[in-house]
């Protein structure tokens, strides 16, 4: 028995693989985070430029699909993209993936109507899928677990610096330039990476005969798409009662059962059965999917609330959120020499009492705080993810051989991406819950003064209320967001029972 996810030496038993040449490795990294920097540049440079983009194309009504698609996209593929990298290599997929990225990129450049630029956003997705699971399963492959914090820390980096990067490119093209280039931006970084790629990536893939399950792909993204659906559509164009969100959910439900039946009985499955099976895999997935959930606060409501109760302007507000990257950033790096003393498992297990601590300290923050106390707090909570996110990826890594690692670390990154989308509709339904109260609950003099749920940031930022409706609904907004931490504080107790009960301290190798 040797101590997998709790071990103090270096445990893994693949930390030397020959099927990736190293002697290039630095340039790998680079070409590694330009290509990382296509998917985490994306959302942040085209949300600033949206308002230009409709007033170009039109489709108000819209528009929330350019990111909806996108994230449907790249999700239910990453699974995909996964299996395909352990059976033809990695290489041929992130080229292929970044391909179909760039085409979508280019694509969207020259849309001439809302709806195409939805649909080659949805191209884009397809590609940021490959991304994703290639990226992370390569800097398994060419660095040792001893050095894999530190790789991760580099490409956890990229998220900061796209974090700050990406809004402040995507204004200044759409006040400057014109919207077209916060997707033309991408296609000189991404022929840097393929250049790169191309010359110093090599790898020895054995040739054997393979079977495709092409019936499990295609279930797998129906099923995958219909959840994902279901949960951005629910509480948001209609309600979670309605019909329409029972049926879109009753779908989901079939598909996912078809596809754990098509996964069961294919040769080669998109998904196997031990990615599910093994204690240290399932326990590292859970808690993947808990810290997905949590992200789903401050990225989804902290920058308004940095406009709408602290007041700050909308490039400020979003160096608010990215002040989350330096915590994690750090603690990513740090986490190495951490979980080769300790173990992956209880390194992930401090993470998680972190990420506690900073969802808690967002609830015990004063009416309209000081915007230091909130970085603070940000800082915090980034390093719980940090030190979450990194142990649990390398140690899933670590105790698998290459020829699984695809489909090891492509579930891992799935599972946050599902726990994403989970969160974005659980967050979206305590804060609407909360502010409708509030406004049903106004006092008498405001009575038939205040807007509906769906007004209320723009009636806040419009100012038009005078002063006390302007400081109801301001008190409204932070008592809202105070919930949302309050809900999130609870999913982050879970996350640290479930790696604390599931990922084993010792498990075969």
């Amino acid at each position: 028995m040797a101590d997998i996810m709790n071990q103090s030496q270096t445990p893994d038993s693949t930390e030397t693989d020959d099927r990736a040449v190293p002697a290039h490795r630095g340039w790998i990294l680079a070409a590694l985070m330009l290509t990382m920097t296509l998917a985490a540049m994306d959302i942040a440079i085209v949300a600033t430029a949206v308002p230009q983009i409709v007033g170009d194309l039109g489709g108000f009504n819209r528009f929330s699909w350019l990111f909806s698609i996108y994230l449907l996209a790249q999700t239910v593929t990453i699974p995909i993209y996964g299996k395909l990298a352990d059976m033809y290599g990695r290489k041929p997929v992130l080229i292929g993936g970044t391909l179909l990225f760039l085409a979508g990129s280019a694509l969207c450049a020259v849309a001439w109507a809302m709806i195409p630029l939805i649909i080659f956003r949805g191209l884009q997705g397809l590609g940021a899928g490959s991304i994703m699971a290639t990226v992370n399963t390569l800097a398994g492959d060419l660095y040792s677990v001893r050095e894999r914090a530190r790789v991760q820390g580099w490409l956890s980096s990229v998220w900061g610096v796209a974090a700050i990067l990406g809004p402040t490119l995507g204004g200044a093209f759409a006040e400057y330039a014109t919207w077209h280039w916060v997707f033309l931006i991408n296609l000189p970084i991404g022929a840097a990476a393929l250049v790169l790629i191309s010359r110093y990536l090599h790898e020895q893939v054995a040739e054997h005969r393979h079977a495709i399950d092409y019936p499990g792909a295609i279930l797998m993204m129906l099923a995958g798409s219909a959840v994902v659906f279901a949960l951005l559509q629910g509480g948001n164009s209609w309600a979670w009662s309605s019909w329409q969100s029972l049926s879109a959910f009753g779908a989901a439900a079939l598909l996912v059962a078809a596809t754990v039946w098509r996964e069961n009985v294919a040769a080669e499955p998109i998904m196997p059965g031990w990615v599910w099976r093994r204690r240290a895999l399932l326990g590292s997935n859970l808690g993947a999917v808990g810290m997905g959930l949590v992200m789903m606060a401050p990225n989804s409501y902290l920058p308004v609330f940095a406009q709408s109760v602290l007041g700050l302007e909308a490039i400020s507000a979003g160096l608010v959120l990215a002040s989350m990257s330096v915590g994690w950033v750090a603690a990513s790096s740090y986490s190495g020499g951490l979980y080769l003393r300790i173990g992956f498992r209880d390194t992930a297990l401090i993470g998680a009492l972190l990420m506690i601590a900073g969802v808690v300290g967002f609830t015990m923050l004063p009416s309209a705080p000081s915007v230091w106390l909130v970085i603070a707090d940000q800082i915090l909570i980034g390093a719980g993810f940090g030190m979450v996110s990194t142990p649990l990826m390398v140690g899933v890594q670590s105790i698998v051989p290459w020829h699984e690692r695809g489909v090891a670390t492509s579930a891992n990154m799935w599972s946050r991406y599902l726990g994403q989308s989970l969160g974005a509709a659980m967050v979206g339904a305590i804060f609407n819950t909360t502010m409708r109260s509030e406004l049903h609950n106004a006092p008498s003099g405001l009575a038939g003064k205040l807007p509906h749920v769906d007004d209320v940031i723009g009636v806040l930022q419009a100012n038009t209320l005078g002063a006390a409706g302007q400081n109801y609904l301001t008190s409204a907004f932070d008592l809202a967001t105070h919930h949302v931490y309050q809900g999130m504080t609870w999913i982050a107790v879970l996350t640290f029972l479930l790696v604390l009960f599931i990922v084993p301290r010792k498990s075969a190798a």
